[in-house]
Parts: C-alpha cells; sequence; structure tokens
C-alpha cells in the first residue's frame, strides 16, 4: 500500500527526479494539485498558471532598468522575522521559498522540486532543486531548509503559528527534507510561498538573533536578483543575478524600487514613465477611472490570491456600550454598504456578508444573515438597549480610529455621518500607523475602528488570529482586538486548524462564519479591489498569485 496520498510532482511538466533509495516505498506519481489554500486531501489534476494579465509576445527582450514604485519604505528587506506589507513586496525578488503559487493557490515548484505529504499530515518530504548558488557563491542544501524553517517557527509573526506542530526537520541527503509534525496542518503546502516563509542561508543566520541579523538589510538569497544598495527614503537598487538557476531569467538588467509616498507623484511618475510598475492600487481612487480612460497605462487585479485585503469595523467589547449585541446590531443596520463601495471606494471594491474574503474561494460562505441597510430599526435597537435620543438628539458620543488609509478614511467619514442619522455621535481621531497600532493593541484606548486586515492564503492562518479567544494579548498587533470570546467558536477554529478532510473543514468555516455575523465583534464592510498599475512596456508582472510580490523573474521591459 502507497503510505503518502500526495505523490510527487515537477515542474513544467518534465519528470521528477527519482525519490532517494531510502523512501523507495514512497509514490513516484506526479503530485496532483490542491484545491485550495488548505492544502487538504481533496485533490485535482495539475494544471498551469494561467496567462499573465500584461500583453506580450513570444520573445522577452533582455536587458533594461525596471523601476518599481511602492510606499511606504519597507523595514526590512526580508520576511524571514517581519510581516510588513512592503517588505513582502522586495523579500520574493531576494529570498525564494520552497513553493510557489498559480492564480487558484495551487502549489508550483520553486527551491523545491517535488513534495509527498503523508495520509495522515503527519511527514513532508521535499526534494530541493540542485545546483543551486547563494549570492555569495556558497551552494543551497537541505541545511539551509531545515535551519530556516526552525527560525519561521520561533521568530516569525505567522510562522510561530504555522510551524508550531514542527517538531522535527530531518535532512537525510543535502537535496531532501522531511518534516514530522505533532498533529496535521491543512494550510502548510501554502504557507511555504518566498514571501511567507523564506529560505535564508544557514551560514549567514547560525548565529546572533534573525530579527536583527544585518543580513536583513542587504539580504544574501538564492533569487533572481542580488542586492546591490539601499539609500534611505529613496530607492533600492537589484541587480540581475548572472548565476540564477531558471536560465535564461531574469531578463531586467536591473530594478530599481522607488519609495514614493504621495500618491499623486506615484501618478504622475507613472504617467510620466519615470515609474514602470507599482502594486497595491497606487493612485489614488479618484483617479483610476480618469487614468484607465486615458489608457496610458494598464491595471490588473490579478496577483493578489495570496492576500486577500478586507476592511472591518470592529468593536471594542470592553467597552460598556458596545457590550450588548443590539447596539452592534444598530450599528450594522445604520451603514449602507452599497453606498460604501461606491462613494468612500469609487466602486472598487466590493462588500462581503462575512470575515471571509471572496477571495478565498474554498471557504467563502455568501448566504449569511448580514444585518440590512434600516436607519430605523437601528433607532428601535439603540432604543431598547437603554440609549434613547436627549433633548440634543444625541444618544451617546464615542470615537472612531480609522487606519490611516484613503478608503479607509472615507469609509470612517461615512460611517460618522450614518451615525449621526441614528444619534450617535461619532468623534474621528486621526494618527500616523504606528499610532494607529499602539492605541488598539497595546492601549486598548478605542471604542471602535476601522482598517485593513489580510486574510492570507487561508482562514486558519489570516481569519482565526482575529476572533479566537486565546490571541487576545494586550501588545499583540493583528489580532483579536476586539476581544471577542465564544467558547464554541474556539472550538471550531481550533478544529478547523488540524482537520484534513476539506469538506468537514468548509463546514466548519461555514458555521464560524455564521456565528461572527450573529455576535458582531466586528463588521467586515469591504474587500477591495486590489490593482497594480503598468507601463505598457512592462510584460510578465504577474504569473502567479503573489503577483508582483513575486520574484519578477519573469518580467520584461519593451523597447
Amino acid at each position: 500500500m502507497n503510505p503518502f496520498h500526495a505523490p510527487w510532482t515537477a515542474s513544467g511538466g518534465s519528470a521528477a527526479p527519482e525519490p532517494h533509495a531510502a523512501d523507495a516505498g514512497l509514490s513516484r506519481r506526479r503530485l496532483l494539485a490542491q484545491t485550495s489554500a488548505a492544502g487538504l486531501g481533496a485533490l485535482l489534476p495539475w494544471a498551469p498558471a494561467r496567462a499573465a494579465t500584461t500583453p506580450h509576445t513570444a520573445t522577452p527582450q533582455r536587458g533594461g532598468t525596471l523601476v518599481l514604485a511602492i510606499s511606504p519604505e519597507p523595514p526590512v528587506l526580508t520576511t524571514i522575522a517581519h510581516t510588513a506589507n512592503n517588505s513582502y513586496f522586495v523579500s520574493a525578488k531576494l529570498t525564494e521559498g520552497l513553493l510557489d503559487y498559480d492564480f487558484d493557490l495551487n502549489p508550483q515548484p520553486q527551491l523545491a522540486l517535488s513534495w509527498q505529504v503523508s495520509p495522515d499530515g503527519l511527514r513532508y518530504v521535499f526534494k530541493l532543486r540542485p545546483k543551486v548558488l547563494w549570492h555569495d557563491g556558497q551552494p543551497f542544501t537541505s541545511a539551509d531548509v531545515a535551519h530556516s524553517l526552525n527560525l519561521l517557527k520561533e521568530v516569525h509573526p505567522r510562522g510561530r503559528a504555522t510551524f508550531a506542530n514542527l517538531t522535527e526537520v530531518r535532512t537525510p541527503d543535502p537535496l531532501t527534507v522531511e518534516l514530522r509534525l505533532s498533529a496535521p496542518v491543512p494550510y502548510l503546502l501554502n504557507a511555504l510561498a518566498a514571501s511567507e516563509s523564506p529560505i535564508v542561508p544557514k551560514h549567514l543566520y547560525s548565529s546572533g538573533r534573525a530579527e536583527s541579523n544585518p543580513v536583513n538589510n542587504a539580504p544574501i538569497g538564492t533569487g533572481p536578483y542580488r542586492f546591490k544598495e539601499w539609500v534611505r527614503g529613496s530607492h533600492l537598487v537589484l541587480e540581475r543575478n548572472p548565476d540564477y538557476w531558471d536560465k535564461p531569467r531574469p531578463y531586467l538588467d536591473r530594478l530599481v524600487i522607488r519609495f514614493i509616498p504621495d500618491a499623486a507623484a506615484r501618478s504622475a511618475a507613472l504617467e510620466a514613465g519615470e515609474v514602470h510598475l507599482a502594486p497595491n492600487t497606487p493612485v489614488a481612487l479618484a483617479d483610476v477611472g480618469r487614468l484607465r480612460a486615458a489608457g496610458k497605462l494598464n491595471f490588473s487585479s490579478e496577483g493578489y490570491q495570496y492576500v486577500n485585503s478586507v476592511f472591518r469595523l470592529e468593536f471594542n467589547l470592553e467597552r460598556p456600550f458596545f457590550k450588548d449585541v443590539r447596539v452592534r446590531q444598530a450599528f450594522a443596520h445604520a451603514l449602507n454598504r452599497q453606498t460604501i463601495v461606491k462613494t468612500a471606494w469609487y466602486g472598487l471594491a466590493s462588500s462581503p456578508p462575512g470575515p471571509v474574503a471572496p477571495g478565498l474561494k474554498r471557504f467563502f460562505h455568501a448566504d449569511l444573515a448580514v444585518p440590512v441597510y434600516d436607519p430605523e430599526r437601528a433607532g428601535r435597537l439603540l432604543d431598547q438597549a437603554g440609549y434613547p435620543r436627549g433633548a440634543d438628539g444625541v444618544r451617546v458620543r464615542i470615537t472612531h480610529d480609522p487606519m490611516p488609509h484613503e478608503g479607509g478614511l472615507r469609509t470612517s467619514e461615512y460611517i460618522k455621518q450614518a451615525l449621526g442619522k441614528v444619534g450617535v455621535e461619532v468623534s474621528l481621531r486621526s494618527s500616523d500607523f504606528s499610532t494607529y497600532i499602539k492605541r488598539i493593541y497595546t492601549d486598548r484606548d478605542f471604542d471602535f475602528n476601522f482598517g485593513g486586515m489580510s486574510n492570507t492564503f487561508d482562514p486558519t492562518v489570516g481569519i482565526q488570529r482575529l476572533y479566537w479567544s486565546k490571541n487576545f494579548k494586550r501588545g499583540l498587533p493583528f489580532s483579536n482586538g476586539s476581544g471577542y470570546a465564544n467558547p464554541e467558536v474556539d472550538q471550531w477554529l481550533e478544529a478547523a486548524a488540524v482537520e484534513t478532510n476539506l469538506a468537514k473543514r468548509q463546514a466548519l468555516w461555514i458555521a464560524i462564519q455564521k456565528a461572527i455575523v450573529r455576535d458582531l465583534p466586528d463588521i467586515t464592510l469591504v474587500a477591495p479591489d486590489n490593482l497594480t498599475v503598468a507601463s505598457p512596456r512592462v510584460h510578465q508582472h504577474t504569473v502567479g498569485a503573489l503577483g508582483v510580490a513575486g520574484n519578477l523573474a519573469h518580467v520584461w521591459l519593451a523597447a
């Protein structure tokens, strides 16, 4: 009997290398790509990634310098111990992961050529790509992978949970890595992207603290580009890696990453051709229609399947006012979701009914009992909760903290107006990002807030942290900011985290979504249409789920 339900796969349809003699009992059939970000046992035949989202000819042109714009400037250039958004857009160009992902989040080879998963989900075996070199000329081996995975378990904000059940990493030979787990991690195969779980060189990370390693700011990786310089407050320069394993890629000579904090300045630079590529809807939302109509730039919504961002109104359940679910229901009835999408986001978003983003297709459930827009009902609920209008028409005065983000700020302005109509006087407090994070998660000095959060590639990774009572910890950012605690939801979350049967895991997440919409510790209002803007000269910038956050090995510039 074959002891593994996930047989070997190889890149590009070529035959996979034969397993090591010690693994002779392992299956030699091709790995069946998984149907979802969950890394589950329900499998479908492997399929290649769909075509890139930018027009291209059959023959890429070599050479040239591509200018990429991001904002804000990243704090570090690798994500071995950091999850900052714009470190995410740099790291994968320099350091790679075991796997890459197509648009449907099916795993594809990167540093790992092939992989196996045991039926009980407790053993993973990866065959590594041979003849790969670090940028300093040292050979890449299984020892680097083992050291990196142990570092991720120790210091990475999400890796601490992702690899919590990892008990041992074995390296039977330089090109084989075996993971032993104490409990299944059904999403593990989808957590191995370069941006999420980078593989770093053991010889440079074997001493000292990984999070303060100076190599984080001048990375040595296996990626298509080598670090050249970082001019703080201005730009990064990355140069072509002539020894890259995926020849003839990369096609570019140089990649310059500019830090342009102002949206209007980014728009002007894109229009003038000074910037060729920019992710995450880099222009003002009000400019998107005009720039699209001008036809001088290309817009793409692909390449964000690994992120799946949502924006949420979150209540502080420690506040007496918000302890009553009728108050939270009243807020939900007072807000017109379609108005938010049309006015605050210029139509460049959707409004999911619950906490799961539509991009997580295998877990998204549309049939939820969402409170409909009904201001009169909102008023009645506030009356019932003991908050009648005063002589001045005001029931209560509270503060609201929006994340400093264009769409978020515009949504909060609408929230203030909508709640004012039902007698809730809202004072907006503006702040920079670090102050916002400290106020919500450390000081707990807020009534309710509105901000963005990534669902990531799997709901256990991206969503559990927001509702699990054990993740309500002062000082822990991007966690259970509401202070929500429901023992039944905790039980479902914990069961879903180890359930390897897709249908059972989906059922658990449907139950979780229904409970959140019923209890309303928060209200997920917006799933933005993240856009990448590119010059028509740029080809092949988005070839999979990571989009511009991928390694950009395929990108090339037309003359």
